[in-house]
């Protein structure tokens, strides 16, 4: 309300003769009777927002000053072209991509079926501006220090979610979407901030990708250089040791009640580009931010930034977050089962399992690009137990065994293959042995299949079936459990996620085998078409096309359509689509800007979600 020079909120700009880069000033450019042209250079740390600009003249009279007109305000963001902005980004190709591309992709599915869909982030649509600009307002981000993107996203990472601050998106975890939208069935992050800003409640409903790809919105919005990253197997470890703690019992089932860490199959969050002068020299580049509401830090829920450099190297100790990042791509999966006389004894540690992959979208394409070294290196080399060392050393909790009785390996191993297939119908699992020993053994095997929340977390046990398996010597057996449609169609949830535990006891050792895997079935997708010539100003047509691949009828169906520089998001809803009839929706708009685009549709009802289709269109200039 009152700018003050010395915060940076009032900048008297001075006309001068030369202007120097990355300092305020103003050169005269041209001159025509009664009126000039200034050329206006900014500071190269000054804060970002929106600016009053007023001139103001001295005169034999005085100081004369223009009068307050909306029309003028000014908006000055971060700069990555800039070399002296704390977000300079020197490749051309990448400022394209993680500042001006607005459509992005999201990875999603599981590490063995990896599944993508694209997310308009809009940055560049009406009003999206003025909507990030208040997410700061709302952080209450003193104006001082808006000029430095370490404090914006870490307010951001707060505000992003709604726990404890009234922030944008309200996240669900439990298939409960009452009086608001399925995570799954937004197409991009426009409908979001500006209902936010609007309304000034949170949005229902997020899941991970969804604060991640608004959180990208906010952060190419400003200028700030960002991705999506996805990172496959990612660790909840809810007590900070690095370890993931499955307990099995006496039979060699996993002990729902005393496991209480999880796997997710996913985890979606952001990197930001920036300097860090706040750490060592070697730390800045590209910081992990989340907006996910996972852990509070500081009191608050959020997470970052945090060094990339320092996650792969074990320097835990730089700010923010780096231990819980650290733990969400380098924890083991220990399985352990307790004597009848108390003594815990460790089945398996699995130490590859977490961490597996990440990845983001490729730069000027919409392929995979994994980013896995980046974040850790290879498992088992020197520099990967240095940089474990080094995280210990500074203060992250490495749980040791060395109390716990460990079991010797057995000649036995196990594994276990899921087949590939479509909603709605069934598949197998084949379960296979391989006896390394001269001795006939038997194995006692059980399988459990478990409907799951990407997360990790269970909902319900759908399917139990033990065997008795003979194991010969020196050979490998396989066998096959039959999963039915009718087993699971019924209790399925949005992405169509399995979870599979297989364990077994050798009768005449008492060893127990174990290992689980997860797994996604596939979901039919959307067709999009196009009519008309496509041209920027000219009306065309865009058809969305979904035949019902179910066994039953779908209700209550709604699609959405969104194309950034297309057309705005649209929404039709249906009451039924039947067992094998085809829905057409068709649309007319009026392209606003030339180029290549991306029109995106999503289908969403109780009984099939994540169902989407997506079209590259190249738009003609007039």
């Amino acid at each position: 309300r009152y700018p003050q020079q010395n915060k940076g909120t009032y900048i008297p700009i001075l006309v001068g003769d030369v202007l120097q880069p990355g300092k305020w000033g103003a050169q005269i450019t041209h001159k025509e009777n009664n009126s000039i042209h200034l050329s206006i250079m900014s500071s190269a740390t000054c804060i970002v927002g929106k600016f009053r600009l007023y001139v103001a003249v001295w005169t034999p009279f005085g100081i004369l000053r223009t009068h307050r007109n909306s029309t003028t305000d000014t908006y000055i963001l971060f700069n990555p072209w800039c070399q002296q902005d704390a977000v300079y980004l020197d490749d051309e190709k990448e400022r394209e991509e993680y500042v001006l591309n607005d459509v992005g992709i999201v990875f999603h599915g599981n590490i063995n079926e990896i599944k993508l869909r694209s997310w308009s982030y809009g940055q560049f649509e009406e009003n999206i501006l003025d909507a990030c600009l208040f997410l700061m307002d709302k952080a209450e981000l003193e104006l001082s220090g808006r000029g430095n993107p370490i404090k914006i996203c870490r307010v951001a990472s707060a505000v992003i979610n709604s726990r404890d601050d009234n922030g944008v998106i309200a996240g669900s975890w439990d298939n409960t979407y009452t009086y608001g939208v399925a995570p799954s069935a937004w197409t991009g992050s426009v409908d979001i901030l500006l209902e936010y800003y609007s309304s000034k409640q949170p949005v229902r409903y997020g899941q991970c990708w969804v604060f991640a790809g608004v959180f990208n919105t906010f952060l190419r919005c400003l200028g700030i250089p960002a991705r999506l990253v996805t990172n496959y197997s990612s660790a909840h470890d809810n007590n900070g040791n690095l370890q993931l703690d499955f307990f099995l019992d006496d039979e060699g089932k996993v002990d729902t009640k005393l496991t209480k860490d999880s796997v997710w199959n996913y985890h979606c969050w952001n990197e930001a580009w920036m300097t860090r002068p706040d750490l060592p020299v070697g730390f800045g580049g590209w910081q992990v931010v989340d907006g996910t509401p996972q852990e509070t830090s500081d009191g608050m829920y959020r997470c970052g930034p945090a060094s990339v450099q320092a996650i792969k190297h074990g320097h835990v100790c730089f700010q923010f977050d780096a231990p819980f990042v650290y733990a969400e791509v380098n924890s083991d999966i220990v399985y352990s089962r307790r004597e009848k006389n108390g003594t815990q004894v460790i089945e398996k540690i699995d130490t590859t399992h977490i961490g597996q992959l990440i990845v983001t979208k490729e730069v000027g394409g919409d392929g995979m690009m994994e980013i896995t070294e980046e974040y850790k290196f290879q498992e088992g080399s020197q520099e990967e137990r240095l940089a474990l060392e080094t995280a210990v050393m500074y203060g992250v909790e490495k749980q040791t065994t060395q109390d716990i009785a460990y079991q010797p390996q057995t000649d036995v191993d196990m594994d276990f293959q899921v087949q590939k297939a479509v909603l709605g119908s069934d598949f197998k699992v084949t379960i296979t042995f391989r006896n390394k020993s001269r001795n006939y053994y038997t194995a006692t095997t059980y399988l459990s299949g478990n409907i799951v929340f990407y997360t990790g977390v269970t909902k319900n046990e759908f399917k139990k079936h033990s065997f008795s398996a003979k194991l010969e010597p020196s050979s490998s057996a396989s066998f096959d459990v039959v999963i039915k449609s009718s087993e699971y169609l019924s209790d399925l949830l949005d992405q169509a996620s399995f979870h599979f535990f297989v364990t077994a006891r050798i009768n005449e050792t008492g060893k127990i085998l174990a290992t689980q895997k997860a797994t996604v079935l596939e979901i039919p997708t959307l067709r999009i078409k196009t009519q008309g010539e496509m041209v920027a100003g000219k009306e065309m047509s865009v058809t969305v096309e979904f035949t019902n691949p179910l066994k039953q009828t779908l209700e209550n169906v709604t699609l959405r359509l969104e194309g950034p520089g297309v057309l705005r998001t649209m929404k039709k809803e249906f009451r039924q689509i039947p067992t094998n009839s085809t829905l057409i929706w068709e649309v007319k708009c009026i392209p606003k800007r030339p180029g290549l685009r991306k029109l995106i549709a999503s289908l969403n009802c109780d009984a099939l979600r994540h169902v989407y289709g997506e079209l590259n269109v190249q738009i003609q200039k007039p």
